[in-house]
């Protein structure tokens, strides 16, 4: 009798034994819980951001010129790009528009962005992955090719095509996460095709086989929470990663186009002010980066919380 089968006769269940000493090792984690606490005020700032611009008196569309100093091409008048208490991030040179209100709601857009085209590659990855590592030699011949050559394939410039020829009729940002989530759901499709086929010569896969289930079943039921912890780890750090994605389609122009703000929007807007008014620069920039930063290290702590042999004993 297995281990599992001990457990299971005593009516005991090591799942959530595990589960509950991965979460306090997370909670125990200070940088994984610090990156946590971030992303949830970067998520609540995106998601409250018509009331937050609501209570600065400001949209993210209103030209205000007269805060522009004509004789020096639209430089914001004042210290630090204009900033004041109608304008708490001051205003975007050129057009006058209230960097505070662009900010915002530009993180609804690029985080919105990111965590859609993070749920299509998991679909799509799982859902290929699955049917490789558990398919018969021949589809797993031709999925395996099929996840290679996405893999191989430059993303950026197989993104900026796909962006070059779909219907213009879709919202942008529904297009940026669909081209987004086209050049790169490979990686979860290989991760998912190779423990799938570790797994699939597990006992308690064999007995389900033994009794009479059915495919999809052994795939849903028996492989797939198998899978929940490497899958974890790489949707964390699949989030910034397709971060990074929007903001460079956005900064080459294929991404969200304005009235529609972003941070890879701005940032490619500010490259022509970042002399005369580096505050426009630094503010995107230095969002992006925080973001970025957090969710790499709320990853790692979801890898050091999920795989006891890197914990200390």
């Amino acid at each position: 009798m297995t281990l599992l089968d001990t457990e299971a006769a005593a009516g005991t269940d090591p799942a959530p034994s595990r589960r509950g000493g991965a979460w306090r090792r997370l909670l125990a984690d200070r940088s994984a819980l610090a990156a946590l606490v971030l992303v949830g005020l970067l998520a609540l700032a995106a998601l409250a951001a018509p009331l937050l611009t609501a209570l600065e008196g400001q949209d993210p569309t209103t030209f205000h010129s007269r805060l522009l100093d004509s004789a020096r091409g639209g430089v914001p008048r004042g210290a630090l790009g204009g900033i004041s208490g109608d304008h708490w991030l001051g205003v975007e040179p050129g057009t006058g528009r209230d960097v505070f209100a662009r900010v915002v709601h530009g993180a609804r857009v690029s985080l919105g962005v990111a965590l859609a085209a993070t749920v299509l590659e998991l679909v799509i990855g799982i859902a290929i992955g699955l049917a490789a590592g558990l398919g018969g030699r021949r589809l797993d011949a031709v999925l395996g090719r099929v996840i290679e050559i996405a893999i191989a394939f430059p993303s950026l410039l197989l993104a900026l095509a796909l962006m070059a020829i779909v219907p213009q009729s879709v919202p942008r940002p529904v297009l940026v996460a669909l081209a987004i989530t086209a050049v790169n759901w490979g990686n979860i499709a290989r991760v998912t095709r190779a423990q799938a086929m570790s797994l699939r010569s597990r006992e308690y896969v064999d007995a389900a086989r033994l009794a009479g289930a059915r495919p999809l079943r052994i795939a849903l039921r028996e492989i797939l929470p198998g899978l929940a912890t490497p899958l974890m780890v790489l949707a964390a750090l699949k989030v910034p990663n397709n971060i990074v994605n929007e903001a460079g389609l956005s900064f080459l122009g294929a991404g969200v186009r304005p009235p529609t703000p972003s941070w890879g929007q701005m940032l490619s807007t500010s490259t022509t002010w970042f002399q005369t008014d580096p505050a426009y620069v630094i503010i995107p920039g230095g969002l992006l980066l925080v973001t970025l930063l957090a969710f790499s290290l709320f990853a790692d702590g979801v890898r050091r919380a999920l795989d006891p042999r890197s914990v200390r004993v």
